[in-house]
């Protein structure tokens, strides 16, 4: 079966020798679109001269879904980074259940959230959604694991972020599938890919453990090619880790895997 799906790959994780705008220049030399996180440490014209395809970046700048504080500043913020997703041309702005300091922990964090505060996320996201509609984008809401890399941030499994896709039901929010937060968190892989199809807005990919390119972990990413093959699975699937040695290697790595 011939793929339909694009790759990307992280422009903050690989070539960390480079310059920023080097960076990108080089993965899309590769043939390779470019994920970004946040822009407002970016000259954005700049990357936008490189003439790289942009897949996407981070959504907001702060907030969270719950609080009333939160949410107004969390849409403030959304229309800024929607504002400057036009610059690069950037279709996707990839959210979190809360805000996530420099170190990716939850500013807020939260063990478990009830019914209501389901119900008020819910809410939240709807206007998210209706926000990028009126740009012509779509939000991307990342699942997380709690045992590793972000403990205590609410919505992080791919289980909720799917509820709450679902419950929105709008084309401009989507799910931004990340199988290696899965991977820690729930597993059986799949079988997830299969559940959230209809809703994936994207994919991000790398091994576990050590959040590396496919093929340095346990992690059967040909397995899951197959899958997304057979679904005829036509977005993005991203490359969102670090090196195990060589960048130019690793992409290498992650292109015969999803071959």
């Amino acid at each position: 079966m011939t793929a339909k799906y694009r790759l990307a790959a992280s422009a903050e994780m690989l070539f960390q020798e480079l310059d920023f705008t080097e960076r990108v220049k080089h993965i899309s030399a590769r043939g390779f679109e470019v994920e970004i996180w946040s822009w407002t440490n970016k000259n954005l014209g700049e990357l936008a001269a490189t003439g790289a395809t942009f897949s996407s970046m981070t959504g907001y700048i702060e907030g969270d879904l719950l609080d009333d504080d939160g949410i107004e500043k969390l849409l403030s913020s959304a229309r800024q980074s929607l504002e400057a997703s036009q610059i690069i041309d950037c279709p996707r702005l990839n959210i979190h259940g809360t805000g996530l300091d420099a170190n990716g922990q939850a500013i807020k964090q939260k063990m478990s959230t009830s019914a209501a505060e389901f119900a008020t996320a819910v809410k939240t996201l709807t206007r998210m959604a209706q926000l990028g509609a009126e740009y012509g984008r779509v939000f991307t809401l990342e699942n997380l694991n709690l045992l590793v890399d972000h403990p205590a941030t609410p919505f992080a499994l791919a289980r909720e972020t799917l509820a709450l896709v679902k419950a929105v039901d709008h084309p401009n929010l989507r799910l931004n599938l990340d199988l290696y937060h899965a991977q820690i968190g729930e597993g059986n892989l799949t079988e997830l890919v299969a559940e959230c199809f209809d809703y994936i807005g994207e994919i991000q990919v790398a091994d576990v453990p050590g959040r590396m390119q496919p093929g340095t972990g346990e992690i059967n990413y040909a397995r899951i090619a197959s899958e997304l093959k057979a679904l005829g699975y036509s977005g993005v699937v991203g490359l969102e880790g670090w090196a195990q040695g060589d960048s130019d290697l690793a992409l290498d790595d992650f292109s015969n895997a999803f071959a």
